[in-house]
């Protein structure tokens, strides 16, 4: 047995794992998607409609797949990444799915993006086996190995994170009036039911609930309505096009309540500086992930990878930018993952070795924030910390939080 093994990578980067595999097999053993030299995985992200500024989490992602390439592949298999436009539409996502598994062929789905286009999918998906790993989504469900055994989340759940949320504004504004904008869809009923949990006892603070549709050109009049609530706390779980929208409103209408804000939409190149930063100062959100403006990393070595990593692969990106953080991770735990499956390159085994994550620490993660997963825990990730924007980074307070969902 090969126990704590301990493997590359990247260049000069170690991710060590406290986990069992099989022995060196005597034969290869492949399903459709991997051969001798190559792995098929595919992916679909919003390249363009209403969450297009998240395309660049996949673009990432085909940039290091191309850099592990560059260095040799995976095990000597180079990575043939098919990444499809769904636009953030439902249907589109079902067609692109389709596609990839039964026209491209893929071994596994990888970080599709998004709750509402990633549950359009998931029963077909689970129905052909197919691994759907480290789903780009807080979606709850992701993380039901009972309903969903070939699925897997990566983030924080929305339930995990936004509970964090409610128990910070019950602790620490027992009496505020709390207003709650979230998107019409699953995205935002996954975290209302966090928040309201987090909130327990205080929950009839919320004075207010507004939804908007994702298809809407702006939210400009559901935050006149919430203003008008009377609420001191506007609790902003839009997506990253709304949620600068919200920011950016707020400040026109002479609103300035305490703000907390969901972590998808904490980038500060896609959704504070459209926002205006004097406009975002002091809102609150949770992380798991380093900040690349944080001066407190400055001589970390992981930055200093991720960063010489953005100028040869992505020159002229904006390395602040919270969503290629994002990408960095999660492509580095899939290449930690089929690392681990050696020369056995079945969907079945890319599963159990998924499954059998024990404290991974990626590159970008917090120090204290490790990637653990069993058969019956398919929430890698279920901690974070709480950070305030000082107008011009995010810096960060407390202690690093768990909102465990997964079964002990």
């Amino acid at each position: 047995m090969r126990g704590a093994a301990c493997l590359g990578i990247a260049a000069a980067v170690l991710v060590c794992f406290a986990i069992a595999t099989p022995g060196a097999a005597d034969e290869k053993r492949y399903d459709t998607g991997a051969s001798d030299t190559t792995i098929k995985i595919g992916n679909t992200a919003p390249y363009s409609g209403p969450l297009s500024s998240n395309g660049i989490i996949a673009r990432t992602e085909g940039a290091y797949f191309k850099m592990i390439n560059d260095q040799g592949g995976i095990n000597g298999r180079k990575i043939e990444f098919i990444s499809y436009d769904d636009a953030y539409s439902p249907p589109k996502t079902v067609e692109q799915t389709r596609k990839l598994i039964e026209s491209d062929e893929v071994l596994l789905l990888f970080n599709q993006l998004g709750t509402p286009t990633t549950m359009s999918v998931i029963k077909y998906v689970n129905a052909k086996k197919v691994p759907q790993l480290f789903i780009a989504a807080g979606g709850t469900v992701f993380g039901d190995h009972k309903i969903y055994p070939w699925s897997m989340g990566f983030q924080p759940s929305y339930q995990s994170e936004t509970r964090i949320y409610g128990r910070y504004l019950r602790n620490n504004y027992p009496d505020g009036r709390i207003a709650v904008l979230s998107s019409n869809d699953d995205f935002g009923r996954d975290n209302i039911k966090g928040l309201k949990d987090g909130l327990g006892n205080a929950v009839g603070n919320i004075v207010a609930e507004v939804t908007y549709e994702t298809s809407a050109p702006t939210i400009d009049s559901e935050l006149v309505k919430l203003k008008f609530s009377g609420a001191s706390i506007l609790v902003n779980f839009a997506s990253a096009k709304f949620a600068a929208q919200a920011i950016k409103k707020a400040a026109e209408i002479g609103w300035k309540p305490v703000h907390v804000l969901h972590g998808n939409s904490q980038s500060i190149s896609a959704v504070l500086k459209p926002a205006g930063f004097e406009n975002a100062k002091d809102i609150i959100t949770a992380s798991y992930s380093k900040d690349p403006a944080d001066t407190a990393w400055k001589d970390d070595p992981g930055l200093k990878r991720f960063s010489e990593f953005i100028d040869k692969y992505m020159p002229g990106e904006d390395k602040t930018n919270f969503y290629l953080v994002y990408g960095y991770n999660a492509a580095q735990a899939l290449v930690a993952v089929l690392q681990q499956c050696w020369d056995d390159l079945t969907r079945e085994n890319i599963m159990r070795q998924a499954e059998a994550l024990n404290q991974v620490h990626l590159e970008m993660l917090l120090p204290d924030v490790g990637l653990s997963t069993s058969p019956r825990d398919h929430y890698p990730i279920e901690q974070m910390q709480l950070q305030k924007f000082d107008g011009q980074n995010w810096v960060r307070f407390g202690p690093v939080i768990e909102g465990t969902l997964s079964e002990k």
